[in-house]
């Protein structure tokens, strides 16, 4: 299936744009073991942000989740999603729109999404800093999240205090949740490979996590100055 991905690819000219921050991950291998890092269960909607040609989308088409929601901003890759996964469109929605604008509980509850959804995704590297604290903010519809960021940002997010990377991301994130960096990806896993390596971050909150993540925010970005 892999070699299919990349044939439909090439067949349509599609090519990853560097002003969308898009690096693309092909090799269903890994975005299989992503997949199953995420412990996906049952039943469980999922919701991915920029999933460009469906690497990621196809693993998590395999998994037992009920529905998989996917918000992609490049029209492209809207229409390539919907013709190369049309026999799993019962199970995929396909939505053309900017993360940072979406309203995900509105989204979710339009598709009759049952529970928290899952957020699952190799984020675009220009917008994955402001969608983990938008998410952060998140009310119910929020389930677990298991994401792809630069390492830099991705250290940043799991530090402790004391650590040189410990800061407002990782205040903001331990207030809600709980946060681990699970894999290490290598630059060269991904199509056009970036400058910079990556990694995966699953957080899943606390019991009882802190509620005003906005005001912490405000506190954060004045003491770290960020």
């Amino acid at each position: 299936m892999s070699g299919d991905l990349r044939q439909a690819l090439e067949e349509s000219d599609l090519f990853a744009r560097k002003s969308l921050g898009q690096h693309f991950l092909l090799d269903l291998n890994l975005t299989g073991k992503i997949a199953r890092l995420a412990g996906i269960q049952a039943g469980e909607t999922v919701l991915e942000i920029g999933p460009g040609p469906g690497g990621l989308t196809h693993a998590l088409l395999a998994s037992p989740a009920a529905k998989v929601i996917v918000v992609e901003k490049d029209p492209r890759f809207v229409a390539h999603l919907k013709s190369f996964f049309a026999d799993q469109l019962d199970r995929l929605v396909v939505m053309e729109a900017d993360a940072l604008a979406v309203d995900e509980e509105a989204l979710l509850t339009s598709h009759g999404a049952s529970g928290p959804a899952r957020i699952i995704s190799n984020l675009p590297y220009n917008v994955g800093t402001p969608l983990l604290v938008k998410w952060l903010k998140a009310g119910p519809w929020r389930g677990p999240m298991c994401l792809m960021f630069q390492t830099e940002v991705a250290e940043r997010i799991c530090a402790r205090p004391g650590s040189p990377h410990y800061g407002r991301l990782a205040v903001l994130a331990a207030a809600r949740c709980d946060a681990r960096l699970a894999l290490h990806v290598p630059r060269l896993a991904f199509v056009p490979p970036p400058k910079v390596e990556s990694a995966i971050v699953i957080l899943e909150d606390h019991k009882k996590p802190f509620d005003d993540l906005a005001g912490l925010e405000h506190v954060t970005a004045h003491a770290f100055g960020q």
